[in-house]
């Protein structure tokens, strides 16, 4: 992943529908605006229930901070959601009665399935991530139940491995943090110069 792109904070607005309306089943990174989803290298797939019977799924549909590549008509550039705007969307979801709009790669194809659980990793709540998977405080973990026998075999072939979500959001202007700590050290350095120079002034 580039660095060096842009980086913008994404943000939903319910009072303007900017919400997460939908989560999709994907094997491949979304790149339509709306669409978000964790790319390849990023390693972040759903996992099987430990009772193949129960058709069941479970995994991270959100993680705070992690930067996500985008393209679009705009350019490349990366997003990211803070843990705070992640907790709205998925109370939002809830609250809206989104859990039974699941499709299969972001089309008109539903997936035959629906949220069940969800919860955000949370410590102090005791809310842990499942076993086997690696995320963060403030992660939006998802469980979904499955319905159909067929798509049921085409994740057990691995033809889907993972959550993305759907909506419209807000975009915010944010300096990436490497190098917002790289203007940070030259502000210090700049102002270290400026108050020499005024002092020498002063002497002379």
């Amino acid at each position: 992943m580039n660095k060096s792109l842009p980086t913008y904070e994404l943000r939903i607005d319910p009072e303007k529908d900017n919400v997460v309306n939908a989560i999709a089943l994907v094997d491949e990174p979304a790149i339509e605006s709306n669409f978000i989803a964790f790319s390849k290298d990023q390693n972040v797939e759903f996992k099987f229930a430990s009772n193949e019977e129960r058709m069941e799924l479970i995994g991270p549909a959100l993680i705070p901070d992690m930067k996500i590549f985008r393209k679009d008509e705009d350019g490349e550039y990366n997003v990211f959601f803070s843990k705070n705007t992640i907790r709205q969307i998925a109370q939002t979801y809830f609250q809206k009665g989104f859990q039974n709009n699941l499709n299969i790669q972001h089309t008109a194809v539903p997936a035959k399935s629906f949220v069940f659980q969800a919860y955000i990793v949370d410590g102090e709540m005791g809310m842990s991530a499942p076993k086997g998977i690696d995320v963060p405080e403030g992660s939006w973990i998802v469980g979904v139940k499955v319905t159909d026998k067929e798509v049921w075999k085409d994740i057990k072939a691995g033809k889907v491995k993972g959550f993305s979500i759907e909506g419209l959001f807000q975009m915010f202007s944010k300096i990436d943090k490497e190098l917002d700590a790289e203007t940070k050290e030259a502000m210090h350095i700049l102002k270290e110069i400026t108050d020499y120079l005024s002092n020498k002034e002063l002497l002379t």
